[in-house]
């Protein structure tokens, strides 16, 4: 019987290539072009599956249009907002994601945000690139405590969780907004707001962790933002449409929001240009879950679900219709 023909949207790491050539027909994209929807779809003729990655647009025009022996869609992600799956449900095409293996990468890049938007990072690094730091002073560069803040998380799942561990060693005191209260050993004394209002009110430092549905679209806002102390810091590693950045960036010019840590962006890779003028941003070029360890165990979380499909097995990782709120 003749292995299954995978079409793989991107260039992914050496290992996780390997093992593609090793147990499938694998349509490898050895350039690392984004592929346009129609590239997609004329490569599907014949294929068994997909696997993609959230520089991918499966939407439901893509969907409707793919061969019938398109059977399974394999996302290198967590997240599946890229995805149409009611679109996918209505083909009988089986979805499947990589959570938790991207949990502790991701957390440890929001701490570093935390720190870098906290302490002026971004502007202290580029005046030692470019050579400008005269000398040091008592006031220069003043940035603000971590120790002792509030934290609030939106979005209390996996790395909402793992977030709150990393600062509790920075004595942070935790507060989070979730679909439900977690149980009290998970919550490792947490506070608990059923309100989002409440939740913004007592963040010194705002983390967002929520998956990108229509409720938390722009959820950072105007009306959002007044509710935060002021010189909050508000963070962010989950998507960029969770971020008016029209209003955040208003805020920052104004100090009522006194910095920012980013690691995604509506737009990307062409954020709103305005964030890299503003001295109070820290930036990442969506490093979240950036390390060759991550990356692997992605690949290789990703053909986890490959295999048991074609096994007929059930998959460690399978997407059901529904929207989650917390990642």
């Amino acid at each position: 019987m003749s292995r299954p023909k995978i079409i793989v949207t991107r260039k992914l790491p050496e290992a996780v290539e390997a093992r593609l050539r090793q147990d499938y027909q694998s349509e490898l994209n050895e350039s690392d072009k984004i592929y346009a929807q129609e590239e997609v779809i004329a490569r599907a003729a014949n294929a068994d599956a997909l696997l993609v990655t959230v520089t991918d647009n499966i939407d439901k025009g893509l969907i409707d249009k793919l061969p019938t022996s398109i059977r399974m869609i394999a996302t290198f992600s967590a997240g599946y907002d890229h995805i149409d799956i009611p679109a996918a449900t209505s083909r009988n095409i089986i979805v499947s994601n990589t959570p938790d293996v991207l949990t502790n990468a991701t957390a440890d890049i929001a701490l570093l945000l935390i720190l870098g938007a906290a302490r002026g990072a971004g502007t202290g690094e580029a005046t030692m690139r470019q050579a400008t730091w005269a000398n040091w002073a008592p006031t220069g560069y003043l940035g603000q405590d971590v120790t002792g803040k509030r934290l609030g998380i939106l979005g209390m799942g996996r790395i909402g969780r793992a977030v709150a561990k990393r600062a509790r060693a920075f004595d942070m005191e935790i507060h989070y907004h979730n679909r439900t209260q977690l149980s009290s050993n998970i919550e490792q004394g947490a506070h608990f707001h059923d309100r989002l209002e409440e939740l913004f009110k007592t963040s010194d430092f705002l983390s967002l962790h929520a998956a990108s549905t229509n409720e938390t679209k722009n959820i950072i806002n105007e009306r959002s933002i007044e509710m935060l102390p002021k010189g909050a810091v508000i963070i962010n590693t989950a998507r960029g449409d969770l971020v008016d950045d029209d209003a955040l960036i208003a805020a920052l010019q104004t100090g009522r929001i006194s910095a920012a840590g980013l690691d995604v962006y509506k737009g990307e890779p062409n954020p709103d240009p305005r964030y890299k003028d503003l001295p109070n941003t820290f930036l990442l070029p969506h490093l979240g879950s950036a390390t060759l360890e991550t990356r692997n165990a992605m690949g290789f979380c990703a053909l986890d679900n490959l295999d048991a499909f074609f096994a007929g097995k059930p998959l460690p990782n399978l997407v059901v219709n529904r929207q989650t709120f917390a990642r």
